[in-house]
């Protein structure tokens, strides 16, 4: 299939496609004699593979990882295992620290009175330790 029926088979873009070919984690589709890429039923498998990695936060490294072990028969659950956990607790910190800014900017906005005077405690704190203007 071309790239566009690929993409619309995958949920990946066309974009999206030809980045992940020129950077290995796909390998180069074939082209037909017009010239338009040809993408096999395998190659799609792959992209949905690589799409559902990306949903759950796993870097391009990491995905790579994985596809290799998707690949290797000879695998230990164990590793993949061990990839997910610690991409789960990399998120969990990332979440906690999304949190802690939501905080900031809740409480920063609570504190602004939102009014025609000019003092506002949002700025003032956006302009903390920032070199005078």
């Amino acid at each position: 299939m071309k790239i566009g029926d690929a993409s619309k088979a995958s949920g990946v873009s066309q974009r999206m496609i030809r980045h992940y070919e020129g950077i290995g984690l796909i390998d180069a589709a074939p082209r037909r004699a017009s010239g338009y890429r040809d993408y096999s039923p395998t190659d799609i498998h792959r992209l949905r593979f690589i799409a559902n990695a990306r949903d759950l936060g796993f870097p391009i490294e990491e995905i790579r990882a994985l596809l290799d072990l998707w690949s290797d028969s000879a695998r230990s659950s164990a590793e993949v295992k061990k990839l997910a956990l610690t991409r789960a607790e990399e998120l969990q910190r990332k979440a906690e620290a999304l949190a802690a800014m939501r905080d900031t900017l809740i409480d920063l906005a609570n504190r602004c009175q939102g009014n025609d005077r000019p003092d506002c405690p949002i700025l003032a704190r956006l302009a903390e330790n920032a070199p005078p203007a």
